[in-house]
């Protein structure tokens, strides 16, 4: 049986699972806004630090809450029936190095966020 630390990552709710989502944010970024993670979101470019694919930049082009994962351009894997499949990696293993701010929520965030400190 898992532990009770695994069983609640599970069943964490869906609304709750994006904050678990996050990255650190390049040195940078972590400069300019005085915030050291933030989620991830569709469109944000990221640089894999660890695997296989590590040092791979590239834009996040899917988020899967679901599973705890994100899917990066470029970073695809061979199926054995032909075609392509996207390699899903885990928020904790990459690095935000652009910010996606076409949302004006997302400017609120860094606001809010930055403005504490």
């Amino acid at each position: 049986m898992p532990s009770r630390s695994r069983i609640i990552l599970k069943t964490v709710p869906h609304h709750k699972r994006g904050k678990m989502l996050s990255a650190h944010l390049s040195d940078d970024l972590r400069a300019k806004y005085g915030i050291r993670s933030l989620p991830l979101r569709k469109g944000d470019t990221v640089k894999i630090l660890r695997g296989e694919y590590a040092g791979v930049e590239g834009k996040v082009t899917a988020v899967y809450r679901a599973m705890g994962r994100i899917a990066v351009e470029g970073v695809t894997r061979e199926k054995i029936a032909g075609g392509t499949a996207p390699v899903k990696i885990h928020a904790s293993k990459v690095m935000i190095t652009s910010l996606n701010l076409d949302d004006k929520w997302r400017q609120k965030i860094l606001e809010r966020k930055g403005g504490v400190r």
